[in-house]
């Protein structure tokens, strides 16, 4: 459980009374499934006069969710926070930070920009307290923690980011009524999975789709494959190594991992349109196949983000689901997650970013975006009875109970790997390049830095 006055931020102070302003709150304070209790700090804080700044990469519909959570914190303790959402947000906080003039908070996508940011001393470093917070109040805490820890230009080691809003990679989509049609069932292990393409196969159907084109980042779709598949080869820890460079990118483990997304990707009679259409099938049109009729396939692996590109009139949950990609029964390995996300860091301090960073790790600031979809939480403090939809819970609880989450390796890599040979390997490697040459071409890359 967690505890009120463990959170991980200590506030440096805090005034008697509250001097909240009236605000137009989306859900009526007492009603709902929220930790209302939450508010009750805050509301001892007079932090009027006070302003937050805050960039991150929110926009439109995720701008108004954020801003309709942080009009919780406005009302109770009278403070202002001002969030600016920003499509170049990678590029601006950078300029910012480095010019002197950053934001109070920045919600960062991707870990090694922060990472950047902390070695350069442009982070606030938040302490053990909130890294061992994080530890007891997240799902697989240990991995959370680790992830927010970063040197700064000394080489010392501190806690800089918290995580807020997940999402869930680790996911194969499929249409029921197809299964059902054509007498299967959906699969519990990775044995089992292999088993049902294989009979896929044997009946005249094709088992996946998939498609790595998405314009000048194609490819990603691929390093999603191989992260899951190296949860689900190896420990934890190899996958920690291997986005560190401290196990090469030729490692034969890593190389058993690109070798197994072959037999998927690169097997003619397991996806549709054969090898030469994976390359060059756009990642948001490749779900079209599990919806044509008859089905020109029957799964696709893909993030909870996916049904954004599903057609307009299916209904998910109903014309199309979803299982956990599951582990291996031969394997210790327990349930592994991919995952990614945004993380939470300081810039520039502050009281008033203080209480805020405090108040966005209570269960209550998560529930408020749960309630309103489109997020998801390894929070184990929050109410899965907040969640928006059966499927958002659903997915939520993968999540939760998973026995490793690991964060998307490609955005944690120099994006001369992660974001440039990483993702252009995985093109080659479906076009023919054996698993051998495309781990030894990234691993040269690695060592040119």
């Amino acid at each position: 459980m967690i505890k009120k006055r463990t959170l991980a931020v200590a506030i440096t102070s805090a005034a008697l009374a509250t001097g909240a302003m009236a605000q137009d709150l989306h859900f009526p304070i007492g009603e709902g499934p929220f930790s209302w209790d939450w508010l009750e700090e805050f509301e001892n804080l007079d932090l009027s006069g006070q302003t937050v700044t805050i960039t991150g990469p929110w926009l439109g519909g995720e701008q108004d969710s954020i801003r309709r959570v942080l009009a919780y914190f406005e009302d109770a303790t009278g403070a202002n926070v001002d969030y600016s959402g920003s499509d170049s947000f990678e590029q601006q906080i950078q300029v910012d930070t480095q010019a002197g003039s950053p934001p109070n908070m920045a919600i960062f996508p991707q870990p090694g920009l922060a990472e950047d940011l902390a070695r350069q001393d442009l982070l606030v470093p938040l302490g053990s307290d909130a890294a061992d917070w994080v530890r007891e109040n997240f799902s697989d805490g240990d991995g959370w923690a680790d992830l927010g820890t970063f040197e700064n230009s000394s080489g010392e080691e501190d806690f800089y980011g918290v995580m807020y809003r997940v999402d869930l990679k680790s996911l194969v989509w499929y249409v029921p009524d197809n299964f059902e049609d054509y007498g299967y069932e959906v699969p519990t292990s990775m044995e089992e999975m292999i088993a049902l393409s294989d009979q896929m196969v044997a009946d005249g159907e094709t088992p996946w789709t998939i498609g790595l084109g998405s314009g000048a980042a194609t490819g990603w779709p691929g390093t999603d494959w191989i992260e899951d598949l190296m949860l689900r080869l190896h420990e934890p820890e190899v996958y920690d190594g291997w986005v560190t460079n401290d196990i090469p990118f030729n490692d034969p483990r890593v190389i058993e991992a690109i070798e197994l997304f072959g037999e998927f990707a690169r097997n003619p009679d397991y996806v549709a349109g054969g090898p030469q259409a994976v390359a060059t099938t756009d990642f948001r049109d490749a779900p079209q196949a599990l919806f044509d009729i008859p089905p020109r396939a029957f799964m696709h692996r893909q993030a909870n983000f996916i049904p954004a590109f599903f057609p307009d009139d299916v209904v998910v949950g109903e014309d199309v689901d979803f299982f956990y990609m599951p582990s291996y029964d031969g394997k210790d390995l327990g349930d592994p997650v991919l995952s990614a996300g945004t993380m939470m860091a300081i810039t520039r301090d502050s009281n008033a970013t203080r209480a805020l960073m405090q108040f966005l790790q209570t269960p209550l600031a998560h529930e408020l975006w749960m309630a309103q979809g489109e997020f998801l939480t390894v929070h184990l403090g929050a109410n899965t009875e907040a969640y928006a939809s059966d499927v958002l819970r659903r997915q939520g609880e993968i999540l939760l109970g998973a026995d490793t989450v690991r964060f998307d390796a490609s955005d944690m890599m120099p994006a001369a790997i992660g974001a440039g040979t990483f993702w252009t390997g995985m093109v080659d490697f479906v076009g023919g390049a054996s698993a051998q040459e495309i781990a030894d071409d990234i691993q040269r890359s690695w060592d040119d830095l």
